[in-house]
């Protein structure tokens, strides 16, 4: 009974494979009416798109069966010897011809072992009926030759096409003489366009869908540069007009015009963050490192911190410019924010090749962190700002190293205590004890705005190294070659 349930499985593969195939059909329908729609509305909007046309399916070379119809009409009109051995025939090779050809539109079951078999058992059939019959049979070698094609594609093509036009050839002429050739050519033809143009039409697809795939990351990398000169221009602008607005505060009480003169460059740094974001969104900003020293300068100086700048060396390209003005930018935003620092020192040494930037403060730094490696050091209940102040002093919130200047990342919130002067707040959070370090690809330099620096450089074949000084405090330096080029922005360059 078991050859039977397997006989009955064979004679039902057939029919599940029309099923499934009629189940891909109805999903293909649907994906074009949507790409229907999608292309009409282009072009009510003005905007040509190619037109997608639907894929081609097993339905496709269905109709060449009809090739067969002579053979069925023999069968019928008592010109066949042993009728019920050739409609059996006719049945087997129907069916193994619909079972190949739904199966070659797909490159799993294409390439898989029963496909092969099936076409196997297709050839052995179409011999045994071309040379018992003859005449109207002897079309099936060019069926056969189709559902070559359309298996091998252009894989070994040349050797099994050539085999089976042969076949076809030898067979033919055996049987009708060399009336046979036509049948030969005739395979051959059907093995080699059907492969052409199901190759094309499967070269075509790739292709549109590699091109929609390139579009989408051209506009996911423009959406990561965006968001990250967004972080850098914003994190910094904001740090300023927070601290020049403390001392505005601090200011008005006993000296108005000095507090007006704050007020002031409030005013100016809004407007310049203004213009900065409008060419970022555009995409026309270059970084002037002269600029950024500038800005370092009034920054440094409206949070009581001394700014001591040197630079030498010769001119550098724009490209090296404003990669090292990123830096100045964020090192100078971490000291105002996190460092507790009276000094700074930026020093821009450039050579023949090679230029280094290195900004230093005496601020408490990494060194302040006490306990366990990560955790900053905090006086009263967590997140207590470590301060004092006038009992009508602002809340202090923010972001707060744990680790000092950039040497990690956490957040802190506190209040101002009262009896003495304003002081900055120092929150817990998470971060590595003693710095990091980090030469091109390198993970882990400080926080946000020094992971995204340091990736940048490494890209650009520069390094960036952040950690404890020496003599305490921390240290920013920036290696990077002269003639640098920024490279466009990627998945790795963009956590920002």
């Amino acid at each position: 009974m078991s050859w039977l349930r397997e006989a009955a499985h064979r004679v039902d593969a057939p029919r599940k494979a029309v099923r499934r195939a009629w189940r891909r059909q109805r999903l293909q329908r649907q994906d074009h009416k949507r790409l229907m729609a999608e292309f009409h509305a282009a072009r009510k909007a003005g905007k040509e798109q190619e037109h997608p046309g639907p894929p081609p399916t097993g339905f496709s070379l269905l109709p060449w069966l009809l090739m067969g119809m002579g053979a069925f009409s023999n069968l019928f009109q008592g010109e066949t010897p042993n009728a019920w051995i050739g409609g059996l025939g006719l049945l087997t090779f129907n069916s193994l011809y619909i079972y190949v050809v739904f199966r070659a539109f797909h490159k799993e079951t294409r390439e898989a072992l029963s496909t092969r078999v099936a076409l196997g058992l297709m050839a052995v059939v179409t011999c045994g009926l071309a040379i018992g019959y003859g005449g109207s049979w002897l079309l099936f070698f060019p069926l056969l030759g189709l559902a070559t094609g359309a298996v091998l594609r252009l894989s070994h093509l040349r050797i099994f096409g050539t085999a089976v036009a042969v076949l076809a050839g030898v067979v033919s002429c055996t049987r009708d003489g060399w009336n046979g050739l036509n049948i030969a050519y005739a395979t051959w033809i059907s093995t080699m366009v059907t492969a052409a143009i199901l190759s094309l039409a499967e070269a075509v697809r790739e292709l549109r869908a590699a091109r929609e795939e390139l579009a989408r990351r051209a506009v996911e990398k423009e959406r990561l540069r965006f968001s990250r000169d967004l972080h850098d221009l914003l994190g910094h602008t904001l740090s300023v007009i927070v601290v020049k607005s403390e001392a505005a505060r601090r200011l008005a009480p006993g000296d108005l015009a000095a507090s007006l003169a704050q007020i002031a460059d409030i005013e100016s740094v809004g407007r310049q963050a203004l213009t900065e974001i409008r060419e970022a969104v555009t995409g026309y900003r270059d970084g002037s490192l002269a600029t950024e020293l500038d800005r370092a300068r009034s920054a440094l100086t409206a949070a009581g911190v001394e700014p001591s700048v040197r630079q030498s060396g010769p001119p550098l390209m724009s490209q090296a410019e404003a990669l090292l003005g990123w830096v100045v930018r964020e090192a100078v935003t971490n000291i105002v924010r996190h460092s507790d620092a009276a000094h700074c020192d930026i020093v821009v040494s450039a050579g023949e090749e090679q230029v280094q930037l290195t900004v230093t403060d005496d601020g408490t730094g990494p060194a302040g962190a006490a306990g366990p490696a990560g955790a900053a050091e905090a006086t009263g209940p967590a997140g207590a700002a470590d301060a004092t102040g006038p009992a009508d002093a602002a809340d202090a919130t923010g972001p707060a190293d744990a680790a000092g200047n950039g040497g990690g990342t956490g957040d802190g919130t506190g209040d101002a205590a009262a009896g003495g002067t304003p002081g900055r707040s120092r929150g817990t959070g998470t971060g590595t004890a003693g710095g990091a370090t980090a030469g091109p690809g390198a993970e882990g330099v400080g926080g946000t705005g020094l992971k995204g620096l340091t990736e940048r450089l490494a890209a650009a074949g520069g390094s960036l190294s952040a950690g404890p000084g020496p003599r305490g405090g921390f240290v920013v330096r920036a290696q990077l070659p002269v003639a640098a080029v920024e490279p466009e922005p990627d998945a790795a360059t963009a956590r920002v």
